[in-house]
């Protein structure tokens, strides 16, 4: 389950809102005994203010999930140090900043000012991090997006804007062509069903297994 050098391996996992992250975090802990990091948006204690006014509340928002992703990171990291299984992240520091933040900066929520002071800490903040071994983007074009948040029927999901959808996924195809921080590996959501299909399962657990080196803890 180790690397060359010892240190277990840590695994990200990407995508737009409704691609199944969570899903596919859970899915690993149990394919392959990873010890999962999810997403602490229901912490933080901004989000009701965000909501009612956004251009007064983006930037405070946005620096709580900067600072609070930076501490999941260092706590993989940590937990890497003495800890031997591999470990798996909902959502990464890089979205927070390059698709997220981007997004209320582009809608005018953040201005140039407060932007430019929010690049600095984030690049700050970013050269202290251990990149993941392998970074997992979930693709899912927005039509298909749309029927996977109507299948899953989560209201809070169901009441974004297609509109808003859309940038995110912009951006995330942006943020995802530059990024160069660690190997990658992209799951065709729209085309894959690892729930569903033992084909599909089967090739995604080899991939994975195949991209960091470690076995799947069922055949």
């Amino acid at each position: 389950m180790c690397s060359a050098r010892g240190r277990p391996k840590i695994i990200a996992v990407a995508g737009n809102m409704g691609t199944g992250k969570s899903s596919l975090v859970e899915w690993l802990r149990q394919q392959f005994d990873m010890t999962p990091f999810f997403e602490p948006n229901d912490e933080n204690p901004y989000l009701a203010d965000f909501y009612a006014d956004m251009r007064r509340w983006a930037m405070s928002s946005q620096l709580w999930f900067l600072v609070r992703r930076f501490q999941i990171h260092r706590s993989i990291a940590e937990r890497a140090e003495h800890d031997p299984r591999p470990l798996v992240q909902d959502r990464t520091i890089y979205e927070d900043a390059e698709v997220f933040a981007a997004q209320l900066h582009r809608d005018g929520n953040i201005d140039d000012r407060d932007w430019a002071c929010y690049q600095d800490f984030y690049q700050t903040l970013r050269q202290e991090l251990r990149p993941p071994d392998l970074m997992i983007y979930l693709r899912c074009p927005l039509p298909a997006l749309i029927k996977r948040i109507r299948k899953r029927g989560r209201s809070f999901e169901r009441a974004v804007p297609r509109r808003y959808l859309g940038a995110l996924e912009k951006l995330y195809e942006e943020w995802f062509g530059r990024y160069e921080a660690s190997p990658t590996l992209v799951v065709r959501m729209d085309q894959l069903d690892y729930v569903e299909r033992l084909f599909d399962r089967l090739e995604l657990r080899q991939a994975i297994a195949r991209e960091v080196g470690i076995e799947p803890l069922r055949a």
